[in-house]
Protein backbone atom coordinates (compact mmCIF):
# COMPACT_ATOMS: atom_id res chain seq x y z
CA UNK A 1 0.00 0.00 0.00
CA UNK A 2 0.89 3.74 -0.64
CA UNK A 3 0.08 6.80 0.43
CA UNK A 4 -1.17 9.82 -1.88
CA UNK A 5 1.99 11.34 -1.43
CA UNK A 6 4.10 7.50 -2.19
CA UNK A 7 1.82 7.55 -5.21
CA UNK A 8 2.27 11.63 -6.33
CA UNK A 9 6.34 11.13 -5.75
CA UNK A 10 6.20 7.58 -7.62
CA UNK A 11 3.95 9.20 -10.79
CA UNK A 12 4.66 12.87 -11.15
CA UNK A 13 1.00 13.37 -10.43
CA UNK A 14 0.04 16.25 -7.92
CA UNK A 15 -1.77 15.15 -4.06
CA UNK A 16 -3.81 17.51 -5.12
CA UNK A 17 -4.93 15.84 -8.79
CA UNK A 18 -5.36 12.25 -7.27
CA UNK A 19 -7.53 14.00 -4.21
CA UNK A 20 -9.96 15.30 -7.28
CA UNK A 21 -9.65 12.12 -9.47
CA UNK A 22 -11.25 10.53 -6.22
CA UNK A 23 -13.64 13.43 -5.61
CA UNK A 24 -15.17 12.77 -9.26
CA UNK A 25 -15.09 9.00 -8.63
CA UNK A 26 -11.81 8.20 -11.39
CA UNK A 27 -9.79 7.02 -8.96
CA UNK A 28 -10.93 5.92 -5.74
CA UNK A 29 -8.37 4.57 -2.90
CA UNK A 30 -7.83 1.06 -2.00
CA UNK A 31 -8.41 1.73 1.30
CA UNK A 32 -8.97 5.31 4.02
CA UNK A 33 -7.50 4.71 7.13
CA UNK A 34 -9.29 5.78 10.97
CA UNK A 35 -7.27 8.60 10.27
CA UNK A 36 -8.38 9.79 6.77
CA UNK A 37 -5.60 8.26 4.64
CA UNK A 38 -5.80 7.49 1.36
CA UNK A 39 -3.81 4.52 0.47
CA UNK A 40 -3.33 2.72 -2.84
CA UNK A 41 -2.83 -0.91 -3.83
CA UNK A 42 -1.30 -1.99 -6.84
CA UNK A 43 -4.27 -2.62 -8.91
CA UNK A 44 -4.94 1.13 -7.86
CA UNK A 45 -1.46 2.46 -9.76
CA UNK A 46 -1.75 0.48 -13.02
CA UNK A 47 -5.20 1.99 -12.70
CA UNK A 48 -3.68 5.30 -12.55
CA UNK A 49 -1.08 4.57 -15.11
CA UNK A 50 -4.04 4.10 -17.55
CA UNK A 51 -5.69 7.00 -16.64
CA UNK A 52 -2.36 9.03 -17.64
CA UNK A 53 -2.47 7.30 -21.35
CA UNK A 54 -5.66 8.25 -21.56
CA UNK A 55 -4.92 11.84 -20.62
CA UNK A 56 -1.87 11.75 -22.78
CA UNK A 57 -4.13 11.52 -25.69
CA UNK A 58 -6.06 15.12 -24.75
CA UNK A 59 -9.03 13.07 -23.94
CA UNK A 60 -10.77 14.77 -21.00
CA UNK A 61 -11.43 13.86 -17.35
CA UNK A 62 -14.84 12.68 -17.84
CA UNK A 63 -15.10 10.68 -20.85
CA UNK A 64 -11.89 8.63 -19.83
CA UNK A 65 -14.20 7.92 -16.41
CA UNK A 66 -17.40 7.15 -18.98
CA UNK A 67 -14.65 5.18 -20.93
CA UNK A 68 -13.07 3.03 -17.83
CA UNK A 69 -16.81 2.43 -16.10
CA UNK A 70 -18.13 0.76 -19.29
CA UNK A 71 -18.73 -2.77 -18.46
CA UNK A 72 -17.41 -3.73 -22.10
CA UNK A 73 -14.04 -1.92 -21.40
CA UNK A 74 -11.01 -4.21 -21.96
CA UNK A 75 -8.04 -3.38 -20.68
CA UNK A 76 -5.60 -4.71 -22.96
CA UNK A 77 -7.70 -3.55 -26.10
CA UNK A 78 -7.68 0.16 -24.61
CA UNK A 79 -3.30 -0.34 -23.98
CA UNK A 80 -3.26 -1.12 -28.16
CA UNK A 81 -5.66 1.70 -28.69
CA UNK A 82 -3.69 3.76 -26.85
CA UNK A 83 -0.42 2.91 -28.22
CA UNK A 84 -1.37 2.67 -31.80
CA UNK A 85 -2.48 6.32 -31.35
CA UNK A 86 0.47 7.41 -29.06
CA UNK A 87 2.71 6.46 -32.00
CA UNK A 88 0.88 8.50 -34.48
CA UNK A 89 1.51 11.52 -31.84
CA UNK A 90 5.34 11.01 -31.55
CA UNK A 91 5.61 10.31 -35.50
CA UNK A 92 3.78 13.79 -35.42
CA UNK A 93 6.39 15.39 -32.93
CA UNK A 94 9.40 13.70 -34.72
CA UNK A 95 8.04 15.89 -37.86
CA UNK A 96 7.84 19.40 -35.99
CA UNK A 97 11.64 18.21 -34.46
CA UNK A 98 12.88 17.44 -37.84
CA UNK A 99 11.27 21.07 -39.12
CA UNK A 100 12.54 22.64 -36.76
CA UNK A 101 16.26 21.23 -37.65
CA UNK A 102 15.67 22.03 -41.11
CA UNK A 103 14.68 25.39 -40.48
CA UNK A 104 17.94 25.98 -38.45
CA UNK A 105 20.06 25.08 -40.79
CA UNK A 106 18.03 26.83 -43.59
CA UNK A 107 17.08 24.33 -45.39
CA UNK A 108 13.53 25.80 -45.15
CA UNK A 109 12.66 29.53 -44.53
CA UNK A 110 9.00 29.26 -45.70
CA UNK A 111 6.44 30.84 -43.64
CA UNK A 112 4.08 28.37 -41.93
CA UNK A 113 1.68 31.00 -40.26
CA UNK A 114 -0.97 31.20 -42.81
CA UNK A 115 -0.88 26.82 -42.16
CA UNK A 116 -1.27 27.43 -38.24
CA UNK A 117 -3.30 24.22 -37.89
CA UNK A 118 -3.41 24.33 -34.13
CA UNK A 119 -7.36 26.91 -34.62
CA UNK A 120 -8.89 23.56 -36.35
CA UNK A 121 -7.84 20.97 -33.88
CA UNK A 122 -8.39 22.89 -30.97
CA UNK A 123 -12.12 22.48 -32.97
CA UNK A 124 -11.64 19.41 -33.48
CA UNK A 125 -11.37 18.60 -29.84
CA UNK A 126 -13.73 20.99 -28.77
CA UNK A 127 -16.28 18.87 -30.51
CA UNK A 128 -15.95 15.86 -28.05
CA UNK A 129 -17.39 17.85 -25.75
CA UNK A 130 -19.80 19.91 -26.97
CA UNK A 131 -21.21 17.27 -29.79
CA UNK A 132 -20.59 13.67 -28.17
CA UNK A 133 -23.81 12.19 -29.57
CA UNK A 134 -23.28 13.15 -33.51
CA UNK A 135 -19.00 12.14 -33.05
CA UNK A 136 -20.73 8.78 -32.14
CA UNK A 137 -23.02 8.21 -34.79
CA UNK A 138 -20.48 9.81 -37.22
CA UNK A 139 -17.39 7.73 -36.14
CA UNK A 140 -18.67 4.99 -34.25
CA UNK A 141 -16.71 6.00 -31.04
CA UNK A 142 -14.44 8.56 -29.67
CA UNK A 143 -11.84 6.28 -29.58
CA UNK A 144 -11.98 6.23 -33.01
CA UNK A 145 -12.72 10.10 -33.53
CA UNK A 146 -9.28 10.76 -31.73
CA UNK A 147 -7.71 8.68 -34.17
CA UNK A 148 -8.79 10.44 -36.89
CA UNK A 149 -7.39 13.49 -35.04
CA UNK A 150 -3.92 11.95 -34.07
CA UNK A 151 -3.69 10.55 -37.81
CA UNK A 152 -4.32 14.28 -39.47
CA UNK A 153 -2.12 15.35 -36.73
CA UNK A 154 0.51 12.74 -38.33
CA UNK A 155 0.38 13.17 -41.82
CA UNK A 156 1.83 16.88 -42.90
CA UNK A 157 0.78 16.92 -46.42
CA UNK A 158 -2.51 15.64 -45.12
CA UNK A 159 -2.87 18.92 -42.74
CA UNK A 160 -1.45 21.20 -45.33
CA UNK A 161 -3.82 19.99 -47.81
CA UNK A 162 -7.11 20.99 -45.35
CA UNK A 163 -5.09 24.25 -44.91
CA UNK A 164 -4.89 25.23 -48.74
CA UNK A 165 -8.69 24.02 -48.95
CA UNK A 166 -9.39 26.21 -45.94
CA UNK A 167 -7.51 29.48 -47.67
CA UNK A 168 -8.60 28.48 -50.63
CA UNK A 169 -12.46 28.32 -50.14
CA UNK A 170 -12.99 30.19 -47.10
CA UNK A 171 -10.52 32.66 -46.84
CA UNK A 172 -8.80 31.85 -43.91
CA UNK A 173 -8.40 28.95 -41.62
CA UNK A 174 -10.09 31.05 -38.85
CA UNK A 175 -12.93 31.31 -41.07
CA UNK A 176 -13.12 27.37 -41.81
CA UNK A 177 -13.26 26.97 -38.56
CA UNK A 178 -15.96 29.26 -37.68
CA UNK A 179 -17.91 27.85 -40.68
CA UNK A 180 -17.12 24.43 -39.79
CA UNK A 181 -18.49 24.72 -36.04
CA UNK A 182 -21.64 26.39 -37.89
CA UNK A 183 -21.80 22.47 -39.78
CA UNK A 184 -21.47 20.68 -37.13
CA UNK A 185 -24.35 22.64 -35.04
CA UNK A 186 -26.42 22.03 -37.67
CA UNK A 187 -29.09 19.12 -37.12
CA UNK A 188 -29.85 18.52 -40.86
CA UNK A 189 -27.03 16.92 -42.44
CA UNK A 190 -27.22 14.60 -39.07
CA UNK A 191 -30.64 13.57 -39.39
CA UNK A 192 -30.39 13.10 -43.33
CA UNK A 193 -27.91 10.23 -43.00
CA UNK A 194 -30.20 8.79 -39.68
CA UNK A 195 -33.65 8.38 -41.67
CA UNK A 196 -31.16 6.95 -44.65
CA UNK A 197 -29.74 4.80 -42.03
CA UNK A 198 -32.93 3.99 -40.39
CA UNK A 199 -34.32 3.17 -44.13
CA UNK A 200 -31.44 0.78 -45.09
CA UNK A 201 -32.06 -1.10 -41.36
CA UNK A 202 -35.71 -1.92 -41.74
CA UNK A 203 -34.97 -3.69 -44.79
CA UNK A 204 -32.27 -5.80 -43.54
CA UNK A 205 -34.17 -6.13 -40.39
CA UNK A 206 -37.64 -6.93 -41.81
CA UNK A 207 -39.39 -4.31 -39.73
CA UNK A 208 -41.75 -2.77 -42.68
CA UNK A 209 -44.32 -5.82 -43.12
CA UNK A 210 -45.17 -4.91 -46.10
CA UNK A 211 -42.11 -3.75 -48.11
CA UNK A 212 -40.48 -7.21 -46.48
CA UNK A 213 -43.32 -8.96 -48.63
CA UNK A 214 -42.50 -6.63 -51.94
CA UNK A 215 -38.50 -7.08 -51.84
CA UNK A 216 -39.15 -10.63 -51.20
CA UNK A 217 -41.55 -11.19 -53.96
CA UNK A 218 -38.91 -8.82 -56.39
CA UNK A 219 -35.71 -11.02 -56.10
CA UNK A 220 -37.73 -14.40 -55.72
CA UNK A 221 -36.65 -15.09 -59.32
CA UNK A 222 -33.52 -13.16 -60.86
CA UNK A 223 -33.71 -14.54 -64.12
CA UNK A 224 -36.71 -12.53 -64.83
CA UNK A 225 -35.98 -9.24 -67.25
CA UNK A 226 -35.80 -6.53 -64.32
CA UNK A 227 -37.46 -3.96 -66.89
CA UNK A 228 -40.56 -6.18 -67.71
CA UNK A 229 -44.17 -5.43 -66.36
CA UNK A 230 -44.54 -7.76 -63.46
CA UNK A 231 -41.35 -6.26 -61.75
CA UNK A 232 -41.81 -3.23 -62.63
CA UNK A 233 -45.56 -3.72 -61.11
CA UNK A 234 -43.36 -4.81 -57.34
CA UNK A 235 -40.57 -1.74 -58.13
CA UNK A 236 -43.70 0.63 -58.78
CA UNK A 237 -45.56 -0.46 -54.94
CA UNK A 238 -41.63 -0.55 -53.46
CA UNK A 239 -40.82 2.68 -55.09
CA UNK A 240 -44.83 4.67 -53.69
CA UNK A 241 -44.36 2.97 -50.16
CA UNK A 242 -40.97 4.26 -49.46
CA UNK A 243 -41.75 7.57 -49.97
CA UNK A 244 -45.20 7.82 -48.17
CA UNK A 245 -43.65 6.22 -45.09
CA UNK A 246 -40.17 7.42 -44.81
CA UNK A 247 -39.53 10.88 -43.80
CA UNK A 248 -36.25 10.95 -45.97
CA UNK A 249 -38.13 10.55 -49.20
CA UNK A 250 -41.13 13.00 -48.51
CA UNK A 251 -39.11 16.20 -47.44
CA UNK A 252 -37.39 18.53 -49.56
CA UNK A 253 -35.49 16.90 -52.07
CA UNK A 254 -37.14 13.61 -51.21
CA UNK A 255 -37.37 12.74 -54.85
CA UNK A 256 -33.62 12.93 -54.86
CA UNK A 257 -32.75 10.78 -52.17
CA UNK A 258 -34.81 7.91 -53.12
CA UNK A 259 -32.60 8.36 -56.73
CA UNK A 260 -29.66 7.97 -54.96
CA UNK A 261 -30.97 5.35 -52.68
CA UNK A 262 -31.65 3.74 -56.06
CA UNK A 263 -27.73 3.92 -56.99
CA UNK A 264 -26.52 2.26 -53.76
CA UNK A 265 -28.04 -1.03 -54.94
CA UNK A 266 -25.84 -0.62 -57.98
CA UNK A 267 -22.29 1.01 -57.08
CA UNK A 268 -22.30 0.77 -52.83
CA UNK A 269 -20.10 -2.30 -52.04
CA UNK A 270 -21.05 -2.80 -48.79
CA UNK A 271 -24.55 -2.49 -49.36
CA UNK A 272 -24.67 -4.96 -52.07
CA UNK A 273 -22.67 -7.03 -50.28
CA UNK A 274 -25.53 -7.20 -47.39
CA UNK A 275 -28.52 -7.14 -49.66
CA UNK A 276 -26.57 -10.19 -51.85
CA UNK A 277 -25.95 -11.70 -47.59
CA UNK A 278 -30.00 -11.28 -47.37
CA UNK A 279 -31.53 -12.40 -50.70
CA UNK A 280 -28.93 -14.07 -52.83
CA UNK A 281 -26.22 -13.17 -55.09
CA UNK A 282 -27.12 -10.83 -57.86
CA UNK A 283 -30.04 -9.37 -56.02
CA UNK A 284 -28.88 -6.31 -55.37
CA UNK A 285 -27.83 -5.48 -58.71
CA UNK A 286 -31.37 -7.10 -59.76
CA UNK A 287 -33.24 -4.83 -57.46
CA UNK A 288 -31.22 -1.74 -58.41
CA UNK A 289 -31.87 -2.14 -61.98
CA UNK A 290 -35.37 -2.68 -61.76
CA UNK A 291 -36.08 0.20 -59.37
CA UNK A 292 -33.79 2.39 -61.85
CA UNK A 293 -35.93 1.26 -64.50
CA UNK A 294 -39.32 2.66 -62.83
CA UNK A 295 -37.20 5.65 -62.26
CA UNK A 296 -36.96 6.28 -66.14
CA UNK A 297 -35.61 9.69 -66.45
CA UNK A 298 -36.50 10.81 -63.61
CA UNK A 299 -33.51 12.05 -62.46
CA UNK A 300 -32.18 14.62 -59.64
CA UNK A 301 -32.34 18.38 -61.37
CA UNK A 302 -28.38 18.57 -60.85
CA UNK A 303 -27.55 15.47 -62.27
CA UNK A 304 -29.55 16.60 -65.71
CA UNK A 305 -28.03 19.78 -65.83
CA UNK A 306 -24.26 18.06 -65.30
CA UNK A 307 -24.97 15.76 -68.40
CA UNK A 308 -26.29 18.36 -70.34
CA UNK A 309 -22.96 20.78 -69.09
CA UNK A 310 -21.01 17.95 -71.05
CA UNK A 311 -22.88 17.01 -73.71
CA UNK A 312 -20.60 18.48 -76.10
CA UNK A 313 -16.91 18.19 -75.06
CA UNK A 314 -15.95 20.18 -78.42
CA UNK A 315 -17.91 23.46 -77.09
CA UNK A 316 -16.01 26.49 -75.32
CA UNK A 317 -16.58 25.88 -71.61
CA UNK A 318 -16.72 29.86 -71.74
CA UNK A 319 -19.67 30.59 -74.18
CA UNK A 320 -22.75 32.25 -73.16
CA UNK A 321 -24.18 28.59 -73.61
CA UNK A 322 -22.53 26.63 -71.13
CA UNK A 323 -22.07 29.48 -69.02
CA UNK A 324 -25.62 29.79 -68.87
CA UNK A 325 -25.85 25.86 -67.65
CA UNK A 326 -23.14 26.82 -65.08
CA UNK A 327 -25.40 29.49 -63.56
CA UNK A 328 -28.19 26.85 -63.23
CA UNK A 329 -25.80 24.38 -61.66
CA UNK A 330 -24.58 27.04 -59.00
CA UNK A 331 -28.44 27.83 -58.59
CA UNK A 332 -29.68 24.41 -57.85
CA UNK A 333 -26.87 23.84 -55.52
CA UNK A 334 -27.09 26.81 -53.67
CA UNK A 335 -31.01 25.95 -53.23
CA UNK A 336 -29.59 22.55 -51.69
CA UNK A 337 -26.87 23.89 -49.64
CA UNK A 338 -29.48 26.43 -48.38
CA UNK A 339 -32.40 23.87 -47.30
CA UNK A 340 -29.56 21.50 -45.46
CA UNK A 341 -28.21 25.20 -43.71
CA UNK A 342 -24.42 24.56 -44.88
CA UNK A 343 -21.97 27.12 -45.40
CA UNK A 344 -19.36 26.36 -47.52
CA UNK A 345 -17.73 29.19 -47.90
CA UNK A 346 -17.17 32.46 -50.12
CA UNK A 347 -15.21 30.53 -52.99
CA UNK A 348 -16.94 27.44 -52.74
CA UNK A 349 -16.74 27.69 -56.65
CA UNK A 350 -13.55 28.60 -57.45
CA UNK A 351 -12.04 25.81 -54.95
CA UNK A 352 -14.08 23.43 -56.52
CA UNK A 353 -13.07 24.25 -60.28
CA UNK A 354 -9.59 23.58 -58.70
CA UNK A 355 -10.68 19.89 -57.64
CA UNK A 356 -12.40 19.27 -60.89
CA UNK A 357 -8.86 20.70 -63.13
CA UNK A 358 -6.42 19.03 -60.78
CA UNK A 359 -7.66 16.59 -58.24
CA UNK A 360 -7.03 12.86 -59.07
CA UNK A 361 -10.56 11.16 -57.41
CA UNK A 362 -12.41 13.95 -59.47
CA UNK A 363 -11.19 13.97 -62.78
CA UNK A 364 -10.99 9.89 -62.67
CA UNK A 365 -14.73 9.59 -61.27
CA UNK A 366 -16.21 13.22 -63.86
CA UNK A 367 -14.12 11.22 -66.99
CA UNK A 368 -15.80 7.95 -66.35
CA UNK A 369 -19.33 9.10 -66.18
CA UNK A 370 -19.38 12.05 -69.23
CA UNK A 371 -16.30 10.74 -70.89
CA UNK A 372 -12.56 11.47 -71.11
CA UNK A 373 -11.69 15.77 -70.67
CA UNK A 374 -15.50 16.21 -68.91
CA UNK A 375 -13.39 16.81 -65.18
CA UNK A 376 -11.07 19.59 -67.17
CA UNK A 377 -14.45 21.36 -68.85
CA UNK A 378 -16.53 21.10 -65.90
CA UNK A 379 -13.69 22.82 -64.36
CA UNK A 380 -12.80 25.26 -66.82
CA UNK A 381 -16.17 26.38 -67.13
CA UNK A 382 -16.45 26.61 -63.37
CA UNK A 383 -13.20 28.42 -63.00
CA UNK A 384 -14.41 31.40 -65.84
CA UNK A 385 -17.82 31.70 -63.45
CA UNK A 386 -15.81 31.72 -60.35
CA UNK A 387 -13.30 34.45 -61.88
CA UNK A 388 -15.94 36.42 -63.30
CA UNK A 389 -18.89 35.83 -59.89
Amino acid sequence: MKTVKEVSDLTGISVRALHHYHKIGLLNPSEITDAGYRLYDHKSIEKLQQILFFKELDIPLKDIKEIMDSPSFNKMKALKKQEKLLVLKRDRLNDLIDLINKTIKGENSMSFKEFDMSEYFNALEEFKKEHKDKIIKAYGSINKYNEFIEGLKSKEDTANKIAKMAITQYGSIEKYVEAMKKNWQNDKMFTKAEQYDEFKRDLLEDKHPKLRELYKKLVSDLSKDPSSKEIQQVAEEITNIAKKDYEIFKADMGDDYWYYMVRLYLVLPDWIKAVDSKYGDGSSKFIGKALKSYLGDNKPKLEVLYKNLTSDLNKDPHSKEIQEIVQKIVNETEKQLKVLKRDEGENYWGYTAEQYLSDPTYIKVMDKKYGNGASKFIGEALKFYSKNN
